[in-house]
């Protein structure tokens, strides 16, 4: 929105207004702050059974987490705990020392390391098949149901694998040739499209599907349970165990619940202040606007948090893409730019924090963690990130030159955003060619597929892949699909060979992949403060032919 951002883009860039700036000022960031980050701690309350119940959502994140907690507070099993402990700690170390051995080589820039190994050739590499050698999502493939994995690497396939190679074969037919990669009217603009369509496609229907069982056990006054997604049923005595565990956790996780009229009055109270407010601080916003973005927000936090369930991977900036358009297209030229860089704000606010909030839950259910005290941290610490994340944004913005092409600290996605911005003025009409026929298609094929995994026999069913899965690396990338599989092909091999301790360790293994490759991220961001870089760059290229 500022100053610098548009005279970085040129003040004789199409669309590209200097009315459609707006500096930034402690006073507006806090209270825009304020008044949109606790709507998403609300929005998905009430479904937070459905989620983390019946659904079975892993969370990985959120399971690797409570292991970690677990393992330090267990009071039974106690010969098998230490074990799983010793297991987590020495993945956790092996995890960690191999991100520092990795460090050494990553260089400068994001094309060298480990994290670009051509594992599977240099073709395959430019899209983006390829295994990073990645701890995390690895831990992930060993955690997620085998289904979700094999559906990622599917989706995968068909997106990077066929259809956007397909569609690249249409530069300079269906869009402009020599695009840039983040720009709308190219390849980019299908890839954000397509993938959103087919979210919204499984999540509306499973949205639907609840609404309809909730309706219905109300009209019957008995509990009605349909066939759910991710549910693994064991037997013999173990599974007995298992299931005396398990009711246990349930019945702890909803007798401190949080009244699902505190939850509505919470999200329309907020809503009804964040509509007043919102318009005061960006002009450009009309109000009923805002009301809309209000009313559509709590399917896009459901679908966000049952695909971070699945996968780990957090879309707030996706959805946050989507609002921008569409706000920026509703308003147009006058105020367009502005008022879609704000929607962008609220959207990924609401989305990301109910995503977060629901893995935390995860957290809380497996360490039998009170969801009412979780619920009430969240607010506290949302409350707390409302001030220090603008001030920390201010020591920054105030201390050094932000947005600089040649300095620091480039802030390169500021100039990508605006630009984004500026062709949502434009509508859906600036989208390439067929973006939209093909976005339907994908949205049909998505419900579709929804219903033949539960009219069809559990035998089949099991066996279909999960769209919502599927739809995560057609944005993101192959790369991350082919780390889980590798965690999933472990883990299937483990089971065949010696399920009882696949069953006993692959959790605490997983955790300890992922918590490592976390906690790796603080000596590299202060490495990365006092500006040491790298000391190497292992970089691939073709040999050169005789």
């Amino acid at each position: 929105m500022d100053q610098k951002t548009y005279e970085l883009i040129g003040t004789d860039y199409p669309g590209n207004r200097a009315i459609d700036v707006k500096n930034p000022s402690l006073g507006w960031m806090i209270g825009f702050m304020f008044v949109v980050s606790f709507l998403g701690l609300f929005s998905l309350v009430a479904l937070r059974k459905v989620m983390v119940i019946d659904y079975k959502l892993t969370y990985p994140s959120g399971t690797a987490t409570a292991m970690l907690i677990n393992s330090f507070h267990t009071t039974s099993g106690a010969e098998l705990a230490e074990k799983q402990v010793s297991c987590l700690g020495k993945y956790l170390s092996i995890s960690f020392l191999w991100n520092c051995f990795k460090w050494f080589f990553s260089g400068v820039g994001d094309s060298c390391g480990f994290d670009n190994f051509p594992s599977l050739g240099l073709e395959a590499f430019k899209n983006s098949f390829y295994f990073d050698f990645s701890p995390t999502y690895i831990g992930c493939g060993l955690i997620c149901p085998h289904i979700v994995n094999c559906s990622t690497l599917l989706g995968a396939i068909i997106s990077w694998g066929f259809l956007w190679p397909y569609i690249s074969t249409k530069a300079g037919d269906w869009y402009p040739a020599n695009l840039g990669s983040n720009d709308f009217k190219g390849l980019y603009g299908y890839k954000v499209f397509i993938s959103v369509s087919v979210i919204l496609g499984d999540g509306l229907y499973n949205l639907i599907k609840i609404i309809y069982a909730t309706i219905k056990e109300i009209m019957n006054a008995q509990s009605k349970q349909g066939k759910l997604p991710l549910v693994q049923v064991q037997d013999g005595d173990e599974g007995s165990k298992l299931s005396a565990e398990e009711k246990f956790r349930n019945e702890t996780f909803l007798n401190d619940r949080i009244p699902s009229w505190l939850a509505g009055s919470g999200y329309v109270g907020l809503a009804a202040i964040s509509t007043a407010t919102v318009p005061m601080i960006f002009p450009q916003v009309k109000w009923y606007l805002v009301l809309c973005a209000y009313v559509v927000a709590p399917l896009l936090a459901f679908c966000n948090s049952y695909g971070a369930g699945l996968t780990d991977w957090n879309l707030s900036s996706t959805y946050g893409k989507i609002g921008l358009f569409i706000f920026a297209s509703l308003v147009g030229r006058n105020g367009g730019v502005i008022a879609g860089l704000a929607a962008c704000g609220v959207m990924m606010s609401i989305v990301s924090t109910a995503a977060d909030l629901m893995q935390d839950f995860r957290t809380g259910y497996l360490t039998l963690s009170s969801p009412r005290s979780m619920f009430v941290s969240q607010l506290i610490g949302t409350a707390l990130g409302c001030v220090i994340a603008p001030l920390t944004f201010w020591l920054y913005w105030t201390a050094f030159d932000i947005g600089n092409p040649d300095g620091m600290f480039k802030a390169p996605y500021a100039v990508i955003f605006r630009e984004m911005s500026i062709l949502g003025v434009e509508g859906f009409s600036a989208l390439p060619q067929h973006c939209l026929s093909i976005c339907y298609g994908f949205f049909a094929a998505a419900v579709v597929i929804n219903l033949l995994r539960d009219v069809t026999p559990k035998s089949v069913s099991k066996f279909i892949p999960l769209p919502m899965a599927m739809a995560i690396p057609f944005y993101i990338g192959a790369y991350f699909a082919i780390d889980m599989f590798v965690g999933t092909v472990i883990l299937f091999v483990w089971e065949r060979v010696n399920r009882k301790e696949s069953e006993d360790f692959a959790g605490a293994i997983a955790s300890g992949l992922i918590c490592g490759d976390g906690i790796w991220s603080v000596p590299s961001a202060v490495l990365s403060i006092l500006r040491i870089d790298p000391p190497i760059c292992m970089y691939f290229k073709p040999s050169l032919s005789s």
